[in-house]
């Protein structure tokens, strides 16, 4: 096929893997949530992006489409709740990477949330999925910030996770049940 620049269409042959069949980790933690919920387990929702509209094109009354948005100011964590009577706050984040994840994922005013979350006894930590090797850890709070502190890396190694982070296994309901994790530690405080 040509397209009409000229161009030809290039075959690229690509592995296909039918592992996730298309799902994300936002959309895994979603359904995850929703089910939570309609269990009456807990109310854990993904935060919204606060963004201010400044310009709207209204081509009929019922399809108006945002033209021009911009963020009203920075995002904390991606999900927030309540568990069991306290508080929970976490970050979300995938990696295509296979040996490590890259901190510059996490933004400043984020890690600070994460502190303040923590140092005021909120269950605070990070999901991080390595796609590429199918795995998802949940990293408590107080074990990212202490790598953060101690290290000057920027980014923290598999190892790391495999040593200090607890495997979220993904199952068919819930598809993650991060919240079995979260158990076995309240049990333990």
């Amino acid at each position: 096929m040509n397209y009409p620049n000229g161009i030809k269409n290039k075959i690229i042959k690509k592995e296909i893997h039918y592992d996730n069949r298309g799902m994300s980790l936002e959309e895994d933690l979603n359904i995850s949530n929703l089910y939570y919920q309609d269990k009456k387990i807990a109310y854990i929702y993904k935060k919204p992006t606060p963004i201010q509209i400044t310009k709207v094109d209204y081509p009929s009354r019922n399809k108006a489409v945002i033209k021009e948005a911009y963020f009203k100011e920075p995002s904390t964590t991606d999900y927030n709740g309540l568990y069991k009577g306290r508080y929970i706050d976490f970050e979300a984040k995938e990696t295509n990477n296979t040996s490590s994840f890259p901190l510059a994922n996490i933004h400043p005013h984020q890690i600070n949330h994460i502190k303040n979350i923590n140092n005021n006894n909120g269950i605070c930590f990070l999901i991080v999925r390595f796609n590429k090797i199918h795995k998802t850890y949940l990293l408590l709070a107080e074990d990212f910030l202490s790598f953060i502190e101690q290290n000057k890396r920027k980014s923290i190694p598999l190892s790391y996770f495999e040593e200090k982070a607890f495997k979220v296994e993904e199952k068919y309901i819930p598809r993650l049940d991060y919240l079995k994790i979260i158990d076995q530690l309240l049990e333990v405080s």
